[in-house]
């Protein structure tokens, strides 16, 4: 297996030009390349690539339009990450008085393996996660001002509190192991049933992590996907020879319908005003591809705007 070895920033711009690609400014290029790593910026290729040529450029793809699209992801990853940070404080917000509420405001009570589904296939998940949780207040518990205003004067750390040092990985298992009655609780708060609520968890949480360590945002796509909504059947999403939504199932706009669900309306309709923003933009500095091209493989249908309209 060949080794992949180090390279100028005047070797990769030679072999971005090899590869058909029009870079105007070759200095200028040096210089983003020197700032975002030549990998990452290599990452959005696929979207200018020739299909039938590998390794090829599209015939007239310049260096700003792959900076742009690398822009673009970047702007967009910023909108959607600050909105799930929103659905995430909510969440903690609604479970930890849920819980406080019924069974408590001490670890002793709300950390109850009692207070927990007792489903005989879950009881392991149970008790695996109430003891990484009491082990992340332990070792994090003293890094946060409110959990160690808390243990240094009363000696423990209310639910409430407790949520606000544990991941949104974690939290979304832990809406997985409440009780029945607690889940649906929490899930009519958004109108939408505990199944659903914990699917849209668990990818809020994956895309979290995604945007948290800047990896490339736009083509993801997650493996578990969400349900059949009204509003595939709204925007008339076409379907592939299994029946199955082509949009809006795993992809960016998946995440857009889930954002839809959790956010507060003024919050969805602020973070839409934003994307739509970020795509006039990109339309602006590409001629190369349509920008039905670069909506589809994000995954957003051609009339994603009127998921605005309900």
């Amino acid at each position: 297996m060949a080794n992949k070895i180090f390279k100028t920033l005047e070797e990769q711009i030679d072999i971005l030009k090899d590869r058909g690609l029009k870079v105007n400014d070759e200095e200028s290029a040096k210089s983003i390349l020197f700032k975002e790593n030549y990998f990452f910026l290599n990452g959005y290729r696929h979207l200018l690539a020739d299909k039938n040529i590998k390794n090829r450029f599209l015939e007239g793809s310049t260096f700003d339009e792959l900076y742009s699209i690398f822009k673009f992801d970047r702007q967009i990853r910023n909108i959607f990450f600050k909105n799930i940070l929103i659905v995430e404080n909510n969440m903690k917000s609604i479970i930890s008085y849920q819980l406080s509420k019924k069974y408590g405001y001490r670890e002793k009570e709300y950390l109850n393996p009692d207070n927990y589904t007792q489903d005989n296939l879950k009881i392991r998940q149970v008790n695996d996660l109430l003891s990484k949780i009491k082990r992340q207040v332990r070792v994090n518990g003293r890094n946060h001002s409110a959990t160690l205003h808390y243990l240094d004067n009363y000696g423990y750390v209310p639910l409430w509190i407790m949520v606000k040092v544990l991941s949104f990985g974690i939290i979304a298992e832990f809406y997985t192991i409440l009780k029945s009655g607690d889940r649906t609780a929490i899930a009519n708060v958004y109108s939408i049933s505990p199944e659903t609520l914990a699917d849209y968890l668990s990818i809020l949480s994956n895309f979290r992590n995604l945007c948290a360590h800047e990896d490339i945002l736009y083509d993801h796509r997650t493996q578990r996907v969400i349900p059949d909504c009204e509003y595939h059947e709204m925007l008339d999403i076409i379907v592939d020879e299994e029946g199955e939504y082509v949009y809006g199932k795993n992809d960016l706009f998946a995440l857009v319908i889930i954002l839809k669900k959790l956010l507060a309306k003024e919050e969805f309709s602020e973070m839409m005003f934003e994307i739509k923003y970020q795509i006039r933009v990109l339309d602006d500095m590409i001629d190369t591809v349509p920008l039905s091209t670069i909506l589809n493989r994000l995954g957003f249908p051609d009339n994603w705007e009127k998921i605005c309209e309900k």
